[in-house]
């Protein structure tokens, strides 16, 4: 039941990124499935989405078409919602600013951008101009953001209490889903870092690499020969339209004061060494190219990491030394801050297989520091600070995981009580 609202209320969310895409495939009116108010959905738009959910489901109309036809009434009835709430939050007068639609857009388009490879890839895969695409869904993307921001004044007000949450357990503990045991898991991360002599010569190379884009070389040509950016390389080193913020920041410092057509001195990351060219620039965006020269990792550079994680785990005997020596000592940036608290996760589905597999098969303890753990991001310790248990869940282990259970219920039901009301207010015809 839980599952069905988060399911239903993405769709609908989402329900706007999909009109817009079908309208862009069939954009003749060859007829209306239904008028909610000021709005209309084109059988067009309903065909498009019904045909993208068989093929989803695997639902063929030619030996399913009950089954079908049920899909096409939920999808009507889901786009007739979706206008519903247009004309609800227009009662309301929820209003969203231009540059908060254009800022979305921006975003949407960069993701095309990304995705394709480059301007001219995504152009080809959308089959028509970003200029001609942002002309046309910039309507349908303020509806979203209108939609989005309308459902949310509705639903963030409702809260439960310790009673809804006692009466929602007793109603549905036989039913509940089996719960994952999860650990409150901190980890102190040691780079391996490539050694003063491999640097040397990263650094030489990428200094005759400019000498000979400066005497005339192709830079692209280089880039493709030499650049160990594997993303990058077979495209002459091009990086597409970057925007400020997306760049480590010895990179983006460079590539925003360097002039267009203009070769840098070679920048150093912790990637490497690079050599940047800009081709343009567009306000807080530019289109940049770069090579990349890594230094080379050796075994001594390997056996320095893991001493000194070694060295950092016997001196570890409590989580208050792990959150210190995290802060000094670790790399990873974004946990160094929190004392290497990483949060909770299930150790058996945990993103870094490294981690998981080590935490499966070596049964680490509570409350002690483990041995150097070897990843693809270097030497890891680990240190569980907690263990929720699994399995069929109840109040006293779970009482997080069920409380939302029950406000996502309770959000559904009021819901679907409220837009009962909504559609006695808003005329509606389907055909």
């Amino acid at each position: 039941m839980m599952s069905f609202l988060l399911l239903f209320l993405f769709f609908l969310t989402n329900l706007f990124t999909a009109t817009a895409y079908s309208q862009n495939q069939d954009k003749h009116l060859d007829g209306l499935a239904a008028i909610v108010g000021d709005n209309i959905i084109l059988k067009s738009d309903l065909s498009q989405l019904v045909s993208m959910a068989a093929l989803q489901q695997q639902i063929n109309p030619a030996n399913d078409y009950k089954r079908f036809q049920k899909l096409q009434l939920e999808i009507l009835q889901s786009l007739v919602d979706q206008k519903i709430i247009l004309e609800m939050a227009e009662l309301d007068s929820i209003e969203v600013k231009e540059k908060d639609v254009d800022n979305a857009l921006n975003k949407q388009i960069e993701n095309f951008i990304t995705q394709a490879g480059s301007k001219e890839s995504a152009e080809t895969s959308i089959g028509q101009s970003l200029k001609s695409f942002r002309r046309e869904f910039w309507p349908e993307m303020r509806d979203r953001l209108i939609s989005e921001q309308y459902q949310y004044s509705l639903l963030s007000n409702i809260k439960t209490s310790k009673e809804d949450v006692f009466s929602f357990f007793n109603t549905y503990k036989d039913s509940l889903p089996m719960l994952p045991a999860l650990i409150n898991l901190y980890h102190l991360l040691i780079v391996v870092k490539p050694g003063k002599e491999s640097k040397n010569i990263a650094f030489e190379t990428i200094k005759n690499l400019r000498t000979q884009i400066l005497n005339g070389e192709s830079f692209e040509k280089l880039a493709q020969s030499f650049s160990q950016d594997p993303g990058s390389k077979s495209k002459g080193g091009s990086l597409g339209l970057v925007k400020r913020g997306s760049l480590v920041k010895e990179f983006e410092t460079v590539a925003f004061t360097l002039e267009p057509g203009t070769i840098s001195n070679p920048v150093e990351t912790v990637f490497g060494y690079h050599l940047i060219n800009v081709q343009e620039k567009q306000g807080d965006k530019a289109q940049v190219s770069h090579i990349l020269i890594s230094p080379t990792i050796t075994e001594k550079d390997e056996q320095r990491a893991y001493h000194l994680s070694l060295e950092l785990s016997d001196s570890i005997v409590s989580l208050d030394l792990f959150k210190k020596y995290a802060a000094k000592y670790s790399d990873d940036e974004k946990t160094k801050q929190v004392g290497g608290n990483i949060g909770w996760i299930d150790p058996l589905v945990y993103s870094v297989s490294g981690i998981s597999s080590f935490i499966r098969k070596n049964n680490l303890n509570l409350n002690e520091c483990s041995r150097p753990v070897k990843t693809d991001f270097g030497y890891h310790l680990l240190w569980i600070s907690a263990i929720k248990p699994g399995g069929k869940p109840n109040l006293s282990d779970h009482w997080i995981d069920i409380e939302l259970m029950a406000l996502n219920q309770k959000k559904m039901l009021w819901y679907r009580n409220w837009m009962k009301e909504a559609r006695k207010q808003v005329y509606i015809e389907m055909y």
